[in-house]
């Protein structure tokens, strides 16, 4: 066997509803069945999440939108001050963006300002709205953010400011006291889409402004929906269907400067091209200091400014790679050495000078190594205070059981699955101890196995070129609308083989019946050793389409695999146990030596091992293990039938390794001992010590032949033997061969050799399966009774 990496969960639908889908829009099952799968189960909820794309609501259905495009009306006519108050992440700088540029383009005197994530924190404060009276701003609009500063709109009425909060993150009990507050999901709001992103937001408020839609800044409102993982379903799909397709031809001087950096083509730009290159520059600059040169790259209309920014970012995004990779590899060290995770469902690690701009991605990091709730803490010592980013698992909210330490936690904030907080150092262990008793007490061993959503389960020959074709009609993909995951189930293997520098990818072809399909699995090279010859696999992954000098081709990327049967592996042959040791995962092997003699001395790879020398040592054998090493060649067949009789291994290593091997040693026929009996009987005697080395070269025999039909003989009484001195018996009766113990030992074992130690891979399995197959039947028999 080989267990999945995580729990595949795979959600049944109605397949009913997908065949007439399928005839209704001319698509193919595949496609068809996936619709159903999320929700779009008749024909028109399928046309209208696949087609409808220019759907766009009413900004006027938010409350307070017209209050507040009035005012900011009114501060463009009368040329007053306008400050945009954005945030440091990829949201918040194009949230920025886009109303800079809407209101620039009206004409406004406007400035943006992020704080500093190092010196000010997140969101608005009362420095930063002092700062804005003294230079004569008249009214403040906040983008991605405000929802939440209640103390700094007081100060903004202090200071004579009016103050405009755009923000989707979540409203709490009190409000800012603010001349409008633009959010989608604030109470009394008519706006039929609650999920916008802080750059949605924005973009409805320049929607409104304008009086139509502003195409132009579909671009940035698509990287901010994408970035900030909210939902891409309703509006929100819309803005990233459209943004993306003006990214592919975007004339903006900023993103083709960066585009330049990422030597990325804007033609073949997708959510994957903004989730994973666009937003992580963007971020970096505001993780690692101010993000103010991320929003004046996509403001600036300068092209040397332009490189020069987009160079500068890229060179801070590789700063901030190396060090998230650095306290990574510390954060994984700590957890190896000083928080075991079989003492520690929740992992809190922290260290001086760790930069907690970068520690949820660190935090995150974790999570996938290790599955279980991480925080991440950046220590000052001089402060005493711990700083950091959490993430959770499913079954484990961050939230809920934060706050049950809140006298602990001067400041935190977040949700189920992540949060950040502030505490002192001296307080650290105290959480550590509290979160870990809620997690054993809440978290259950299989909680602690990763999960992962598919989509469905097809046949090899469902991944052809037209349905993964129609697959892009379901994009972009996101949150709420996931790339499609597919199981494929016991298919099997034609080739496979490690690529790489590292030899740490796969690629495989997979084949069903008369049909095969490449695949490409990266970072799970592992997984070569796992997987024996005749196995056949369920293999997890995403379908894509392989284009290389203009052929076509179906691809799958794995992800995960697993096989269900118990597997076997061939190392007949290797005489060095630590090589063959290095090949088993991890201490997971019960080793059975055969002979005693056998065990080596040393045994530095080898925890766990039995000794089995006979019936009743098989018969009494017993292993929590699952994994067989059958390490030394067997007394008899018998004694391995015995050993599996109550147990069904999921893997058997079979090595069998036998210092002196009586296959390759003459085995005499019948003839040989005929010629034998004869020479002797025209013997008066034969001294076997002095003359059987050159009886058996003349024969072209072992001398061990000779000695060996000797002993034959004087066990069936045909001869008498003294000091190596062999004389025949005239008067012994008429024996068959057989019936020498000697004679009987070695057919065994030169048999058994045959079958165990010199038949093919495939003679060996048939041998084993005959064996498990008897062994399945008596648990099943004995699970039965019970």
């Amino acid at each position: 066997m080989l267990h999945p990496k995580s729990r595949w969960i795979t959600e049944k639908k109605n397949n009913d509803n997908a065949a007439i889908l399928a005839d209704q829009l001319k698509i193919t099952p595949l496609v068809a069945s996936l619709l159903v799968n999320r929700g779009y189960d008749s024909l028109e909820k399928a046309k209208a999440f696949l087609y409808s794309i220019d759907e766009f609501h009413d900004p006027f259905l938010m409350k307070g939108m017209d209050i507040a495009v009035d005012r900011i009306k009114d501060a463009i006519d009368k040329q007053e001050p306008i400050l945009i108050f954005g945030d440091y992440d990829a949201d918040g700088v194009t949230s920025t963006t886009v109303m800079m540029k809407t209101l620039e383009d009206l004409g406004a005197d406007v400035q943006f300002y992020i704080p500093n994530r190092f010196t000010e924190g997140y969101g608005p404060n009362e420095g930063a709205f002092r700062y804005a009276a003294s230079i004569g701003i008249k009214l403040i609009v906040t983008v991605d953010t405000g929802i939440a500063a209640v103390k700094e709109a007081d100060v903004a009425k202090e200071l004579g400011i009016d103050y405009i909060v755009t923000d989707h993150h979540e409203p709490g009990l009190v409000l800012p006291d603010a001349l409008a507050i633009i959010h989608p999901r604030l109470d009394g709001s008519e706006y039929p889409f609650h999920e916008l992103a802080g750059v949605g937001v924005a973009l409805k408020v320049a929607h409104a402004l304008y009086g139509e839609l502003p195409e132009h800044l579909l671009q940035f409102a698509a990287i901010g929906t994408i970035a900030d993982l909210v939902s891409l379903t309703g509006e929100n799909r819309i803005i990233a269907k459209l943004g993306i397709k003006k990214l592919k031809q975007t004339a903006n001087i900023g993103l083709q400067a960066l585009l330049k950096q990422m030597k990325t083509e804007a033609s073949g730009i997708d959510e994957e091209t903004i989730g994973f290159m666009i937003a992580p520059r963007i971020n970096a600059v505001g993780r690692l200091d101010s993000a103010d040169p991320a929003v004046e790259l996509l403001l600036t209309d300068d092209p040397d400014l332009a490189a020069s920014l987009a160079e500068e970012m890229e060179a801070i995004n590789k700063e901030r790679q190396a060090i998230v990779n650095q306290i990574t590899e510390e954060a994984i060290e700590q957890v190896e050495t000083l928080y075991p995770l079989a003492e520690n469902r929740v992992i809190i690690v922290g260290k001086e000078g760790w930069n907690p701009g970068v520690v949820g991605i660190v935090a995150s990091r974790l999570v996938e190594k290790f599955y279980r709730p991480t925080i991440v803490l950046g220590f000052d010592q001089e402060k005493g205070i711990a700083k950091g980013s959490a993430r959770s698992i499913a079954g484990f909210d961050l939230y809920q059981n934060l706050s049950t330490c809140r006298e602990i936690l001067p400041h935190f904030g977040g949700h189920p699955m992540a949060a950040g907080m502030t505490l002192a150092l001296e307080d650290v262990d105290q959480l550590r101890q509290r979160l870990n008793q809620l997690a054993f007490d809440k978290l259950v061993p299989e909680d602690l196995v990763p999960l992962t959503a598919v989509d469905m389960e097809i046949d090899l020959k469902d991944a052809h070129l037209q349905a993964i074709e129609e697959m892009q009609l379901l994009a972009p993909f996101g949150v709420d609308n996931a790339k499609p995951r597919i199981v494929m189930d016991s298919v099997e293997i034609s080739t496979i083989r490690k690529i790489g520098a590292n030899q740490n990818h796969l690629k495989v072809q997979f084949q069903q019946e008369d049909t095969s399909l490449d695949g490409i699995g990266f970072g799970i090279g592992e997984l070569y050793d796992h997987i024996s010859p005749s196995a056949k696999v369920s293999v997890l992954g995403q379908l894509s389409i392989n284009e290389w000098n203009n052929i076509k081709k179906p691809q799958i990327f794995i992800q995960d695999i697993a096989v269900k049967h118990w597997q076997l592996f061939d190392y007949r042959g290797i005489r060095n146990l630590e090589k063959l040791a290095s090949a088993i995962p991890g201490n997971s092997a019960t080793w059975i030596f055969f002979h005693k003699d056998s065990v080596p001395e040393a045994l530095n790879s080898i925890s766990d091992y039995k000794i089995i020398e006979n019936l009743d040592d098989a018969a009494s054998f017993q292993t929590e293990n699952r994994i067989l090493v059958l390490a030394d060649f067997p007394h008899s067949k018998d004694i391995v039938q015995q050993l599996l009789a109550s147990t069904v291994p999921e893997r058997i290593y079979a090595s069998f390794f036998k210092q002196d091997s009586d296959f390759f040693s003459t085995m005499p026929t019948r003839d040989h001992f005929k010629w034998y009996y004869a020479f002797l009987a025209k013997q008066n005697g034969f001294d076997l010590k002095k003359y059987g080395g050159e009886l058996a070269k003349r024969q072209g025999w072992s001398k061990e032949t000779i000695v060996f039909m000797s002993k034959v003989f004087f066990e069936l009484n045909f001869v008498t033997m003294k000091d190596g001195f062999i004389t025949l018996n005239k008067n012994s009766n008429r024996r068959d061969l057989t019936e020498s113990p000697s004679f009987q030992q070695k057919q065994a074992q030169f048999s058994l050799e045959n079958e165990l130690i010199y038949s093919s891979y495939e003679q060996l399995k048939n041998w084993f399966d005959l064996i498990l197959q008897k062994s399945v039947k008596n648990e099943e028999e004995v699970q039965e009774w019970i």
